[in-house]
């Protein structure tokens, strides 16, 4: 049961009926969509959904070389958890660091050629799992609406300041 107050507090707006049973579905879906796309990658292809992104990210630019600060802030992850990932990922071959001679503190991270090998081989078969789980099931105007939808939540995203800590 949802409480009406908390202790005095303004009481939150609360989620009605609709948009609970909208939020639980969207969790549900986006929890299992990303387990059975990691499975299938990984079956197909010997790459995680996050080998899969940062190489997706490297090979968007023509050079294949990202600054890590440019990485974390576009995969949207902390720099700890880039900073583990790119090391297991260099270890098996993917990518490189590269000094950069414009910051002799920083460095760039670098797609290999065997990352690009196996970001070609893994393609198409993560493709065809995207299109066959998510988009064979939805009409034109359904894509369309998606499209508006996230594009909407994510422009409050940007625009959205963090209240305070109440902690």
């Amino acid at each position: 049961m949802i409480p009406d107050s908390l202790d005095g507090m303004n009481s939150p707006r609360w989620l009605d009926p609709d948009e609970q049973r909208a939020w639980r579905a969207y969790l549900r879906m986006q929890g299992r969509l990303t387990a059975r796309l990691n499975r299938e990658l990984q079956a197909g292809s010997g790459l995680s959904l996050a080998d899969y992104e940062v190489l997706v990210h490297l090979t968007d630019r023509a050079d294949g070389r990202l600054r890590p600060f440019e990485l974390e802030r576009g995969l949207q992850w902390e720099q700890s958890r880039l900073s583990h990932h790119l090391t297991r990922m260099q270890r098996r071959g993917l990518v490189r660091r590269e000094e950069c001679a414009e910051d002799g503190r920083g460095a760039f991270v670098v797609i290999s050629e065997q990352g690009r090998r196996a970001i070609a081989a893994a393609a198409p078969g993560h493709v065809e799992t995207v299109r066959r789980l998510f988009f064979d099931g939805l009409t034109r105007d359904q894509v369309a609406a998606l499209e508006r939808l996230a594009a909407d939540v994510l422009a409050r995203l940007d625009d959205d300041t963090p209240g305070p800590d109440l902690s």
